[in-house]
């Protein structure tokens, strides 16, 4: 008797917030790795804070294209960690999903990495971390030096304050985790207003703290072609404060 191997949901979850320019190709860079992934039934979730150059007008318009494409649109514009955190319940909620990818619009998260962070799963992980930080991985040669510094320390700091050197890549927003981590670790964060990577950083400590397990695939990390970074110092200032009141 044959038996009918169930299809896992996969949903990619991407937040924007003035992302005209990359929504599209994103859309059909994941759409090309979409179509190698046997097993899985695999989604996109845009996320959007209500972004005034017209992003969720051309979300809409890829809609229309591409039946795995999704769009939430939050009625105000809170942060990093508010949209992942909406964008995840919704995932789960509404396009009962299995597994749940963190990205960004920007490309850039290699999505070629994709099929080897849901490989890891199968073999036991319930988080992987996409890591810029072990041997495979890379941030850009072009970043300024103040910039290198403070992301390769800055990670340096987490692990030794928190007393893991397990994790190399605390602050990477490249991550796939299964429902049952995602359902556990929301309650756990409360009413925590996150922004920037103090969401990676706390939703991190929360799966570890619940003995789940982490595993780490390389990628390198590629500066964006199109827009502006969201991140400026006040993010810095909150990682220290939040890690600080962690420890």
């Amino acid at each position: 008797m044959n038996l009918k191997l169930s299809t896992k949901k996969v949903v990619v979850i991407i937040p924007t917030y003035n992302e005209v320019g990359n929504v599209s190709a994103v859309t059909v860079a994941l759409g090309k790795v979409f179509k190698i992934l046997h097993g899985y039934e695999p989604h996109i979730l845009f996320v959007d804070d209500q972004s005034p150059d017209g992003t969720g007008k051309i979300i809409t318009s890829l809609i229309k294209k591409y039946s795995f494409v999704h769009l939430l649109t939050n009625k105000h514009k809170g942060g990093l960690g508010h949209a992942y955190k909406k964008g995840m319940i919704y995932a789960l909620d509404k396009l009962r999903a299995d597994i749940l990818f963190e990205f960004d619009a920007d490309l850039s998260h290699d999505p070629n990495k994709i099929p080897a962070m849901l490989a890891a799963i199968e073999h036991g992980a319930d988080m992987v971390l996409g890591s810029r930080y072990i041997k495979g991985g890379g941030i850009p040669m072009s970043w300024a030096l103040h910039r290198k510094f403070l992301s390769i320390v800055g990670n340096l700091f987490i692990r030794t304050v928190m007393l893991s050197s397990g994790i190399h890549d605390w602050t990477t927003g490249y991550r796939a985790i299964t429902a049952p981590v995602v359902r556990h670790v929301i309650p756990e964060l409360g009413g925590q207003r996150f922004t920037g990577y103090t969401w990676q950083i706390g939703f991190l400590t929360k799966t570890i703290q619940a003995d789940y397990i982490v595993k780490e695939v390389p990628f390198i990390f590629r500066d964006r072609t199109y827009g502006k970074s969201k991140l400026g110092p006040e993010y810095i200032i909150n990682n220290l404060l939040y890690i600080i009141k962690e420890r």
